[in-house]
């Protein structure tokens, strides 16, 4: 079949946008800094379970993936989705945690009791947008999150709502990664049903500075759990 020229140039146009978003959103690498695995997950029809939760100072209560929850015996659960990739919507682009069906050994969180802080390295460019996606357990987390700039720093702070309670849908800085989820004790006992979520905290960003690396600091209450950040570049 025989292409137009204008029809072949809207087609690479298309392609082009398309090649041009998904090159905008960078997963960032924190592996250095995961200390904790809070997601049972279902290998080989074996459960290997979480070790580190995301309640009680770690002990509390841990999150599982789909297959995971049903290998359980748990009836239409409110379970981690088994894709550690979460679609983009009109909140938040394509976000990847670190949680996987196919490994029972790695980290997959950073997790902080009482206070401490955590830093990461991203790659060296402009961006608009940070997302980090989080949970305070133990009621709200009271957060710095310190951002370096090829030519100095900047500093914004925020309070992470307790990982139960619901985020308002036009909330400027929150919104859900993954909403309404159940829990489970350390034996994969489901403890509660639902409502209980991953949050994503927004974070703008100067367009016009190189970003070099991210903070987050947080004063003592709260338990917090750091699953994953995303940076959106400056087009």
């Amino acid at each position: 079949m025989k292409i137009s020229f204008p029809v072949f140039i809207f087609c690479s146009l298309f392609i082009s946008k398309i090649s041009l978003q998904n090159n905008s959103v960078i997963q960032f690498d924190i592996s250095k800094n995961l200390n904790a695995r809070p997601v049972t997950t279902s290998t080989n029809n074996k459960l290997t379970t979480w070790t580190k939760g995301i309640d009680g100072g770690g002990s509390g209560d841990g999150y599982l993936t789909l297959s995971a929850a049903l290998f359980n015996g748990d009836k239409d659960p409110h379970a981690l989705p088994d894709n550690p990739t979460f679609p983009a919507n009109g909140h938040h682009p394509a976000i990847k945690l670190h949680y996987s069906n196919t490994d029972s050994l790695d980290k997959q969180t950073c997790n902080i009791s009482g206070a401490g802080s955590v830093e990461f390295a991203v790659p060296k460019s402009k961006y608009k947008t940070i997302y980090l996606a989080l949970t305070s357990s133990e009621g709200p987390s009271n957060l710095t999150i310190n951002l370096t700039y090829s030519d100095g720093a900047a500093s914004q702070a925020f309070v992470l709502p307790d990982y139960y309670a619901d985020i308002k849908s036009d909330d400027p800085n929150l919104c859900y990664l993954s909403h309404d989820l159940a829990k489970w004790g350390n034996k994969n006992n489901m403890t509660e049903k639902d409502h209980h979520n991953i949050d994503l905290l927004k974070i703008k960003v100067d367009p016009k500075r190189v970003l070099k690396s991210i903070g987050i600091a947080k004063s003592k209450p709260g338990y917090l759990v750091f699953w994953g950040a995303t940076g959106e570049k400056a087009i």
